[in-house]
């Protein structure tokens, strides 16, 4: 049961069940099975989340650091358009740079680095510290804590890497118009609409897609959109989806072109998989260090070095033991 529900042993021997892990507001849009198969990883995900973002936020307040303006200075009245050039601005976000880069990865760094230099600490984290507890893209796929002082963004790394910044901005909307909350499913709930426009009009602007050729043939269609994808670091689930949005593509359609994509996607990762079985990958800090990121790793060294920080609450925050937090440091750019 305790495996099973990710909970401490003696917590089933409580007078009373312990509370469900604050999350904000659930967004997400599933069956109900896949939600009650899914709760208690969620739970404990959240729960270690918000456990490191107090550590966090603690430290920042002893640093006397001043709270980030944009954190809930938006609303959603004020329209997708308006909040998407707001949060490039705050961001100074560079779509021309974004697509320079050569890979989604690299895309995807450069993103992430411009949310961190604005005081958002950004994770990766699609598991509760093993492969054998990963967490479907579909049940979970981001985590937005909007909270002025330290604003954290999960993204569910088990998720395609090509999906990482559409979900990074998605997330941030939710912090510019305060809406603390985890995201996942069908975006059914009018906030995680609104969040997936927000980030659309960033990443592929409507007045783009307007210019789109659509064909006749899906085959082709398809062929036109992966091409259109790839040059703009963008997944092609996101491409045909804005098509549907601004009417470009019907409802039937999309739906089969998005499952087809999604069936290609699936027999990508398996492959990739089993060719990646066994064979060496990067060493345990590097994946660590990339999970947690640059804003992260910087503020524990701080306080490390201060005296602020011991190692074990230092393990608490980086998602690692006491005694790997040093080792966790060796080579790091920071």
């Amino acid at each position: 049961m305790a495996a099973v529900y990710r909970r401490p042993l003696l917590s089933f021997y409580l007078p009373a069940a312990p509370v469900q892990a604050e999350r904000g507001e659930d967004f997400r849009t599933l069956p109900e099975e896949q939600r009650v198969n899914s709760a208690a990883s969620i739970d404990a995900l959240v729960r270690d989340i918000r456990a490191r973002q107090s550590e966090v936020r603690g430290l920042l307040e002893e640093e006397e650091a001043p709270q980030i303006a944009a954190v809930a200075a938006s609303s959603r009245n004020d329209g997708a358009a308006a909040v998407a050039a707001r949060l490039a601005e705050w961001l100074q976000f560079d779509l021309a740079a974004f697509r320079h880069e050569r890979t989604v990865e690299a895309a995807f760094s450069y993103l992430r680095a411009a949310a961190e230099r604005n005081g958002v600490f950004v994770l990766l984290m699609g598991n509760l510290g093993s492969h054998h507890s990963a967490i479907d893209p579909e049940a979970f796929r981001g985590f937005a804590l909007a909270d002025p002082i330290a604003p954290f963004v999960v993204i569910n790394d088990q998720d395609a890497k090509v999906a990482w910044a559409f979900t990074l901005i998605h997330e941030l909307a939710h912090i510019a118009i305060g809406a603390t909350g985890i995201s996942g499913g069908s975006p059914e709930v009018l906030v995680e609409a609104f969040c997936n426009e927000v980030a659309g009009e960033i990443l592929l602007p409507r007045a783009e897609l307007e210019l789109f050729p659509v064909a006749v043939d899906d085959a082709v269609l398809r062929k036109d959109i992966t091409d259109f994808a790839v040059l703009r670091n963008v997944s092609r689930q996101m491409v045909v989806y804005r098509l549907r949005l601004i009417g470009r593509v019907g409802l039937l359609r999309w739906r089969e072109i998005s499952r087809v994509f999604r069936e290609d996607y699936l027999r990508d990762r398996d492959e990739r998989r089993a060719r990646e079985r066994g064979a060496d990958g990067p060493s345990y800090y590097v994946v660590r260090r990339h999970r947690v990121g640059a804003a992260l790793l910087q503020l524990v060294r701080r306080n490390l070095d201060e005296g602020a920080l011991t190692p074990t609450r230092a393990g608490k925050i980086l998602g690692v033991k006491a005694r790997n937090v040093e080792p966790l440091f060796a080579g790091a750019a920071i």
